[in-house]
């Protein structure tokens, strides 16, 4: 990276830097307004509410990250068009090309970081504010899939859960086996469960009725061993959402949901955003520079700089809207992702041809 492309990074990073307190305290401040209508609940005071906020800023930027890059970039871009920087950049022999080369240069620790935080950190973030909020609060995790709690299919088990805590402890449990010919084998209920580990449950306050040819059996027992696939790591979905969990959890939740022949489409639609999304950073930075060569009578940094925020909500928001249409009719979950990065792309190419050609 030589001195100019060093030297546009800096500026670049610092208007992102400067984006970003911005987006992210507004963010917060409303995050904070929102959750002081649930403050006295339990012992969830005052500093919960600000370590409920602060753990759920990594989310925050996770999402905000092109926004942020495309309204910092074309914010840097512009003040150096403004004093004339970015005509001795290029009078210095910089073709368009060397300034999408930097540019793609500068984007490569934007995307790492941003895969970073929506996989390592935001997940878990948001994963142990959920919990915190749910146990300072007193309150138990209602499943509202279904009105009679949430249904999971497990092999030839149909399982319902009415309640979760925080600490994945399953409350009133009903298991339903069948046979290999769908004949009800037995019907057990729990008031809990509790993961021992190895695909093992502990349920407590059991009971149990077992059907067979020669009618039903009833019995009790205090505790009764059960084995099954479903694991706690994937209960992390009753508490955090889809697009908030991370690549690694999405997919093990798609194989479990596959597995037992249930819809994937939403979960699919957060994986592929997973590892789509960061990609989409580079693409802003490309639409970021037609704005920096656009001549001062078409507009000051105001108006790029509001022109750049509505391009990005709109890229934010109408993704959005791509993902959940195509959770709903069936499309396929890749080009759900990539119709928007792929119509910016489209956008930025024909805006830089544009801007060069005059």
């Amino acid at each position: 990276m030589n001195l100019l492309t060093r030297y546009l990074a800096r500026e670049i990073y610092a208007g992102i830097a400067l984006v970003f307190a911005a987006l992210v305290m507004l963010f917060a401040f409303l995050d904070l307004i929102y959750e002081l209508n649930a403050m006295g609940l339990g012992s969830y005071g005052l500093g919960m509410v600000l370590l409920f906020v602060l753990l759920t800023v990594p989310g925050h930027i996770y999402e905000l990250f092109p926004v942020a890059v495309l309204i910092g970039a074309i914010f840097a871009l512009v003040q150096m068009a403004a004093h004339s920087e970015l005509t001795i950049y290029r009078s210095s022999g910089a073709s368009l090309g060397r300034m999408v080369k930097s540019l793609m240069l500068i984007s490569l620790p934007l995307v790492m970081l941003s895969f970073v935080c929506g996989e390592f950190v935001a997940p878990p973030s948001e994963r142990m504010a959920q919990k915190m909020r749910l146990k300072a609060s007193n309150i138990q995790v209602q499943l509202k899939e279904f009105r009679s709690g949430v249904w999971v299919k497990d092999e030839h088990s149909f399982v319902n859960v009415k309640n979760v805590l925080p600490d994945t402890t399953l409350l009133n449990v009903s298991i339903y086996e069948f046979d290999d010919a769908r004949r009800l084998r037995a019907m057990t209920a729990a008031k809990r469960a509790t993961f021992l580990g190895d695909g093992r449950w502990k349920l407590d306050e059991v009971a149990q009725t077992e059907f067979d040819a020669r009618g039903a059996v009833s019995h009790a027992l205090p505790e009764l061993e059960w084995r099954s696939s479903l694991q706690p790591s994937l209960l992390n979905v009753l508490l955090v959402v889809p697009e908030q969990m991370s690549a690694w959890n999405l997919r093990e939740y798609i194989a479990h949901l596959t597995d037992n022949h249930q819809k994937t489409a939403r979960y699919e639609v957060a994986f592929w955003n997973k590892l789509i999304y960061p990609l989409a950073l580079p693409v802003m930075l490309l639409l970021a520079l037609p704005f920096a060569s656009l001549q001062h009578r078409s507009g000051g940094v105001s108006g790029k700089i509001f022109v750049g925020i509505v391009l990005g909500l709109t890229f934010h928001f109408v993704g959005k809207l791509f993902g959940n249409l195509g959770a709903i009719n069936d499309w396929p979950a890749l080009f759900s992702v990539v119709v928007m990065p792929a119509l910016f792309l489209m956008l930025a190419s024909t805006m830089l041809w544009w801007t060069e050609r005059r």
